[in-house]
């Protein structure tokens, strides 16, 4: 499994603290309020709204926030004007960066990845000279102490899935972003809840990453997440398991 997969599960075996939550709504919200806008707000109809939904539930965060947030991305209630923007890099070892981020200042947004970067050993890129290494696919997390392998794959490859991946603890399901949804209501359909879903970017080739290199590299990715303005990081690391299994 890639190395960024690696470190979104290290984000999840951690849970989120009290002190972090607050940061992970507003995330959430800015995600709510940008679908909405540019889909409307159905989730019925705006497949990026539905799983900005339901990534928030899985939160806990209150109906009223996300049914505020939707508002706000219709119209129905004033709010922040949100720009997505993403920016490209290159972090400890040589790994490749890239960076997607929802702000309403981006002068601030670049200041605040620019110093990330340079704090760990990493450095901001042009447009175009990472996001050639990464492909866009949408993903399906299951937990595997609650289904077998067997069960997983044969449901996922009858939905559609390109592939299905496992390390023991967690299948990752993955498959093109417009087949994301018929894929997880298969899944469903064959008895398997998922644990998340979402539109990422996966790396045609991973470099591998080691020693000094794989902890700067850790500690790179844990301050951009902790950015309000980053949605999400994506990296073509395969981060040794030694130094992984620290960070958990």
């Amino acid at each position: 499994m890639a190395g960024h997969n690696k470190w979104s599960k290290i984000k999840r075996k951690k849970g989120v603290n009290d002190a972090k939550r607050g940061a992970l709504f507003t995330k959430l919200i800015r995600e709510i309020t940008v679908a909405a806008r540019e889909g409307g707000g159905s989730v019925e109809f705006n497949a990026r709204l539905r799983l900005a939904v339901e990534t928030a539930k899985a939160a806990s965060m209150p109906a009223e926030n996300i049914e505020r947030a939707i508002k706000k991305g219709t119209g129905e209630l004033e709010g922040v004007d949100y720009q997505e923007v993403t920016y490209e890099g290159y972090g400890p070892g040589g790994v490749a960066l890239f960076i997607e981020c929802l702000t309403d200042n981006t002068n601030r947004t670049v200041a605040d990845v620019r110093y990330a970067l340079s704090k760990c050993d990493g450095s901001l890129g042009t447009d175009g000279s990472v996001a050639w290494q990464f492909e866009r696919k949408g993903q399906i997390v299951i937990d595997a102490s609650k289904h077998s392998e067997d069960d997983v794959f044969e449901a996922a490859i009858e939905s559609g899935a390109e592939d299905v991946a496992g390390d023991g603890e967690e299948f990752v399901v993955t498959a093109e972003p417009s087949d994301l949804q018929s894929i997880e209501a298969g899944l469903k359909e064959a008895g398997i809840e998922a644990a998340s879903a979402a539109i990422t970017r996966i790396p045609k080739n991973e470099v591998a990453v080691s020693g000094r290199d794989a902890e700067k590299l850790l500690k790179l990715l844990e301050m951009l997440d902790e950015l309000d303005d980053v949605q999400n990081v994506h990296s073509n690391a395969d981060i040794d398991e030694a130094v992984l299994a620290e960070a958990m």
